[in-house]
């Protein structure tokens, strides 16, 4: 029997210390995992404060000037809109008034050559229209 414990002893003893082999292999893979975790967020750090940052800078100003113009653009838009609006009434205004004075001046001169050619068309009717026959004619 002390040749199966010393047999399994010595198994025992590989088995813890490659149990230890794998804790120490493990370890090291942990500060080796913290290491390069440290390296790629510093990494991360020196890119964002180098490229990202003035990018952003940049976008920003370019977004403003649009803000800004586009702003302008709407306030001119609306300066416009309302100029042609107001030009529009006067215009309509300056119709109605044509309108009306155009009306009041020729209406008289229209009533004139109606009654113009009214009296022209009666006095051709007058000399046109047949006589009623005479006692003379119907008694033959």
């Amino acid at each position: 029997m002390d040749a199966n414990l010393g047999t399994t002893n010595l198994l025992l003893g590989i088995v813890a210390g490659v149990s230890v082999l794998e804790v120490l292999v493990m370890l090291g893979m942990g500060v080796g995992a913290y290491v390069i975790f440290r390296r790629v967020s510093d990494l991360l750090t020196t890119i964002e404060s180098r490229h990202v940052a003035p990018a952003m800078q940049r976008v920003n100003a370019i977004l403003d000037d649009v803000k800004d113009v586009t702003a302008t653009v709407k306030e001119e838009t609306e300066r416009v809109d309302h100029a042609i609006r107001t030009t529009m009434d006067r215009v309509d205004d300056a119709a109605d008034r044509v309108r009306s004075n155009v009306r009041a001046k020729t209406s008289r001169v229209i009533s004139f050559v109606r009654g113009l050619r009214n009296a022209i068309e009666g006095v051709l009717h007058a000399g046109a229209r047949p006589q009623p026959p005479s006692s003379e004619a119907g008694k033959a």
